[in-house]
Parts: C-alpha cells; sequence; structure tokens
C-alpha cells in the first residue's frame, strides 16, 4: 500500500509542477505588462476618492495617482463640484514618482493640453467651432476654445459685426458683445507663447473682394473712419478701412508741406480718416486726414487785409506768373499773376524776377476756401491804396494819437481848402500854362512900380477919372460887351491907364532928382 501511496504522490506532484509553472508564466507576465506612466503623458482614469485638497485617481499604475496642491487648488470650483468618485476624468503626469513615492497627476493640464490638441486639429482641418464671447480688449474679442483662451483681432471680425460697432473706446465697442455666440475658426496656434488666433471672417467665408465691395457699398462722402496705414508710397498712403483699402493722397495727409509721405507716417500706424470720395464704378475710395485737423491757414491770414503791403521772396516762376513766400509768420505762399508784375507788357516772369528776389507786393484778394492769395508787384505805388498805407503806417508807428491826444493831421498838417487859399496862388492854380506866360509882362511891370506908399500917396482925382471910364464899360450890352471885351491875354499883357499915369508921374519925379543931384555936385566943387 505504501508503494502505492508513494506513486500516486509521485504523480500528483508531476501534474502539480507544470501549473505552477503556467502561473508562474501568467504572473511574470502580468507584471511585465504593466504600463509604467511617463511623464508629459495624458492618461485616462477614475476617480477612487476625493478629499479636502487631494483626489485620487486610478491609472492602471501599480499605486494610484494624487492630485494635490497647486493642481489642486487651480480646479475651478464649478468643476470641481460635478467630480465625482467613479467618475472618468483626463489627467496628466506630472512626475512618475517624487521624492515620497507617489505618482503626482494634473487634471487642469491634461483638459489645457488637449484644448491645444483641439486647436492643432481644427488648424489642420480648417473646420469652424461655436463659442462664446466672453470678454474684449482694445485689439479684439476674446473667446474660449475648451479651456484656454483664443483672441479674435478687429480685423478678423466679420463684416457684418463690424458694421454694428459704434464708438471709440473699446468699451463702447465691443462691451455690448459679451455673452453673444459666435462662429471662428483657427487661424495660428503657438503653445510656446501660448497663443491662439481666431477668426471670425474665415469662419462667415467672406472673401476679401466681397468684404471690398460691401465696404464701398456702405460708405459716404463725409464719414469718418478708423483704419491703419497699409502701405506708403510717393504720392500718398494706403489705409485700410474695416477690409478695404483707401488711398490717402499726399496733399490730404496735413497741412504742413511734406516731400514724402514717411515723413509723418509709417505701415501700421492707426489714423483717423475723412471719406472725401467713393467711386464705386472703379472700386476707388479718397480718404483726408488733413480735413480732421484744424487749418492753420486761417488764424495765419487773420492779421492779413485786401489791399495790404507786405514783404515776400520769389519761390518759384511760372509762365502764368510767380509765387512769393510771405514775409510773415506762418509759410504763407501767394499768387502774383504775370499781368500784376508790371505795368509794360511781360512774356515770361524771368524778364523782370527771379527765385530768390526779395520784393514789395500788394494783397489783391485773399479766397480762404481755396487757401489762395493774390498778389501783385506793379500796384505797390498805386494810388487807390494811399489813404490805406497812410493808416498802416501811422498804425505801425502809434501816431494816431498822441499823449496830448494830438491827431495825426495835427502831426502831418492840414491842407487848406481851395476856397481858403490866396487869390493870386488860386489863380495861378487854376490858369493854364498859357494863361501863366501871358501873366509874366504884367508881373515884370508890377515889379518896376514903387513900394504901396508912393502909389497910396497918388491924387484920389486920378483914380475917380478912370472910374466914370469903368461905369460906362459896365453900362453896355451884355453882348457888345463880350464882343468889345479883349481876351484875358490881352488884358494881362497890356497896362491899364491907371499904371501908365504912375509910371509918368515916375519919370518926371526921377528927372527932377537928378537935376537936382547934378546941382548939388556942382556946389560942392
Amino acid at each position: 500500500m505504501s508503494d502505492i501511496d508513494d506513486e500516486s504522490k509521485a504523480e500528483n506532484i508531476e501534474e502539480s509542477e507544470p501549473q505552477s509553472m503556467d502561473q508562474m508564466e501568467e504572473l511574470l507576465d502580468s507584471n511585465f505588462n504593466i504600463n509604467i506612466p511617463k511623464a508629459g503623458e495624458i492618461r485616462d482614469g477614475i476617480i477612487a476618492s476625493i478629499t479636502e485638497g487631494q483626489i485620487l485617481v486610478s491609472i492602471g499604475a501599480k499605486s494610484e495617482g494624487i492630485i494635490s496642491g497647486k493642481e489642486y487648488e487651480g480646479i475651478p470650483e464649478d468643476i470641481l463640484n460635478t467630480l465625482t468618485v467613479g467618475k472618468a476624468i483626463p489627467v496628466y503626469v506630472v512626475t512618475p514618482e517624487d521624492q515620497n513615492g507617489n505618482l503626482v497627476l494634473s487634471f487642469i493640464r491634461a483638459v489645457e493640453e488637449q484644448s491645444w490638441q483641439e486647436a492643432e486639429d481644427l488648424l489642420k482641418s480648417g473646420e469652424s467651432f461655436e463659442s462664446e464671447i466672453v470678454g474684449y480688449n482694445k485689439g479684439g474679442l476674446i473667446v474660449p476654445l475648451s479651456t484656454i483662451r483664443g483672441f479674435i483681432p478687429a480685423s478678423q471680425l466679420s463684416l457684418s459685426r463690424k458694421l454694428e460697432i459704434t464708438g471709440s473706446t473699446p468699451e463702447e465697442k465691443y462691451r455690448s458683445m459679451i455673452g453673444e455666440k459666435i462662429e471662428c475658426c483657427v487661424i495660428e496656434v503657438d503653445r510656446e507663447r501660448h497663443r491662439l488666433i481666431l477668426s471670425e471672417r474665415a469662419a462667415s467665408g467672406e472673401t476679401r473682394d466681397m468684404i471690398r465691395d460691401k465696404i464701398i457699398d456702405s460708405l459716404e462722402e463725409g464719414d469718418i473712419r478708423t483704419g491703419r496705414v497699409t502701405s506708403l508710397a510717393d504720392f500718398g498712403a494706403f489705409v485700410n478701412i474695416g477690409g478695404a483699402d483707401g488711398l490717402v493722397h499726399i496733399s490730404e495727409i496735413t497741412y504742413d508741406h511734406i516731400d514724402n509721405p514717411n515723413e509723418v507716417l509709417k505701415v501700421g500706424d492707426e489714423v483717423k480718416v475723412k471719406v472725401i470720395s467713393v467711386d464705386r464704378d472703379r472700386r476707388r475710395i479718397g480718404l483726408s486726414m488733413r480735413q480732421l485737423q484744424e487749418d492753420p491757414w486761417t488764424d495765419q491770414v487773420a492779421n492779413l487785409k485786401v489791399g495790404q503791403l507786405v514783404e515776400g521772396e520769389i519761390t518759384r516762376l511760372t509762365n502764368f506768373g510767380a509765387f512769393a513766400r510771405l514775409d510773415v509768420p506762418g509759410e504763407l505762399e501767394g499768387l502774383i499773376h504775370i499781368s500784376e508784375i508790371s505795368e509794360k507788357r511781360v512774356e515770361h516772369p524771368k524778364e523782370v524776377l527771379k527765385v530768390g528776389d526779395h520784393v514789395a507786393l500788394r494783397i489783391l484778394r485773399i479766397e480762404k476756401e481755396e487757401h489762395r492769395i493774390g498778389l501783385s508787384l506793379r500796384r505797390v505805388d498805386s494810388a487807390q491804396y494811399v489813404d490805406q498805407d497812410w493808416k498802416a503806417i501811422a498804425k505801425e508807428l502809434d501816431v494816431s494819437t498822441s499823449s496830448q491826444e494830438e491827431t495825426l493831421g495835427d502831426i502831418v498838417g492840414t491842407i487848406p481848402p481851395a476856397a481858403e487859399q490866396p487869390e493870386e496862388e488860386a489863380a495861378k492854380i487854376s490858369a493854364g500854362p498859357e494863361e501863366e506866360q501871358a501873366a509874366q509882362p504884367a508881373e515884370e511891370e508890377l515889379t518896376a512900380q514903387p513900394a504901396e506908399e508912393e502909389l497910396t500917396a497918388q491924387p484920389a482925382e486920378e483914380e475917380q477919372a478912370a472910374q466914370p471910364a469903368e461905369e460906362a464899360q459896365a453900362a453896355q450890352p451884355a453882348e457888345e460887351e463880350q464882343a468889345a471885351q479883349p481876351t484875358e491875354e490881352e488884358q494881362a499883357a497890356q497896362p491899364t491907364e491907371e499904371e501908365k499915369q504912375p509910371k509918368e508921374s515916375v519919370d518926371q519925379e526921377s528927372a527932377d532928382s537928378e537935376e537936382t543931384q547934378e546941382t548939388e555936385e556942382k556946389e560942392e566943387a
């Protein structure tokens, strides 16, 4: 019996040895099949327990992973309240084993990593997604994609949304849009810089041509828009306003003189412009920056008047005239038309002027709306402006009134009217050249007459003798008097009877005085 028992035991041992070997192989295989977690890996786990400040998650490792510390505090409260034991969640392996031998996990990093992966997939596919506007800044809107925030620049908003924007500050533009649904596409992903750029315009399917056409159709002359400089040329600057480029000509950039737009602008500058023309047939937009600025020309010409004398420097010569820069505050320039250069006929201004000449000029007109000043060189000494020149001189010298309340007339002197001038001066002024020549013999005869004392000593009878003849002449009819009277020249040339009589008496007296003188000389001898 003992032999039989020993044989049966031996058989049992032989049978058990293969079974134990299979179990060992299975155990070894099971140990080798354990998926050891790696740092940076994302795994799906099951919440094993939740305690204050700690969550244990089973991810199929030899031990459960732990979410604690900053990784626990970083979970938003609203999401934390939804976590329960047994719920599957994604986790990010921060470190497979820390100094305490724990497997450290992160829920927030896992969700964020999944969001970046989703963003990259959307960028590759070009598909759009729907989200909600949660914020804004001065450059555009903030829209989340899962747990990461994306940015939609203002230039990437759809045309319909742009047309709804009003105001000048970010609050006025975007505040009312918070909470609205929005469809957008991913156009840029940069994990290192944590940068996610979205576009509503790309999702709406609007092409650049469609946007430009809609913008042009909606524009009206006088509209004021904010745009960005996209390129510069010698003749002006191109500014994009809501998706359509308009031209700001160099003359519409500023009131100051510039030779090139790059003196005051650069690509990327944000500028405010006014729509001055819209050519819908040629799809062109004319813009102006200058018309939104204060016009310094108005202030510069405020002290100038028509007829005023100014000095200027000749800057340019043309076939139709010469341009001169006025010597007044501000860079004012006016035109001297060729007809206002000289009293003589001038074929070209270079016959009289050259660039750099400093000349006195007369202001003929000031056209404020056209910003033009008309000047004249030939009217500088015109008598038409004498009174205005006197007033200007008086104002410049401050002699219009003195401390003793003297007027300009008191200082310069007054010219008496013709009625108050002496008769002889009045006669000279009124007489012509021929009458003056005819009157000269009479004046010479008068110089030969004695002094007035000697003439007054003549007998009164001689004067009375001449009166009857004059009264008789006055009594004749007017026609005979006109026919008989000699001309004024003849009367002036012939001495009167009164003049003859004194002349004879003077000759007699001179003869008597000569005889008396001879007698005295003889007596002395």
